[in-house]
This record gives C-alpha cells, structure tokens and sequence, in this order.
C-alpha cells in the first residue's frame, strides 16, 4: 500500500523518510517529491509500505505527529487519475507569437517614437 505524507519540513529527504516510517513496517520505497528545476523538496512525498496493515498503522500513528515543527499530513495515496490531461504550467495562456491570450507581445523599447 502506497501512503501520501504530505507537510514534510524541506529537511527532509528519502533516507529521514524512510526512517520516520520504517518503525511501523517494512518500507519497500520511500520518497520525496522535488521540484525539476531547483532539487528543492517539494513539501511531501509518498511510501510504499509491503503490507496494508503496516500502512495503517503508520497512517494512524504519525499523521498529525510533530516533526521539526510541523505537522505531517499521513493518508492513503490516491491512484492517478487516467482520464486526467497532463499539467502544463506556462503561467497563462499563451499563443504560438509567446503572447498571451490579449495579444502579441510589445517592445516599447527600441521601436518607440520620439518626440
């Protein structure tokens, strides 16, 4: 069973992951989720624990648990939607000029006119 811990202090990583969890069960994977550009983590991050029980447990014991000033956020992850498009993040929308849905883009710089 796969668990979603969400509210994970930036410190953490998948070694702190798995040790925070590895107490209640085997932990066949445990990870956090970073960010592609910076490596940042990303605040929460998912483990995979071998067997069910040991997932609810660890799910009943540490979400809301204090850890480095937070409090963890502990459930059972839910399956990717399949029917879901993928996430394109440009900020807004944008035409193919790199404009934006108002129009192209101005270059008041160079072309102004002088006076």
């Amino acid at each position: 069973m796969k668990v979603y811990v969400g509210n994970l202090p930036f410190s953490v990583d998948d070694e702190k992951l798995r040790e925070l969890f590895s107490s209640y069960g085997e932990v066949e994977e445990a990870s956090v989720i970073k960010d592609k550009f910076s490596g940042r983590s990303k605040g929460f991050g998912f483990v995979t624990f071998k067997d069910d029980e040991s997932a609810k447990k660890a799910i009943s014991v540490m979400n809301e648990k204090d850890i480095e000033g937070r409090n963890l956020k502990v459930n059972e992850a839910k399956p990717m939607d399949p029917d879901r498009p993928p996430r394109r993040d440009f900020g807004g929308r944008r035409d193919s000029r790199g404009g934006d849905s108002r129009g192209p883009r101005r270059d008041f710089g160079s072309n102004r006119r002088r006076f």
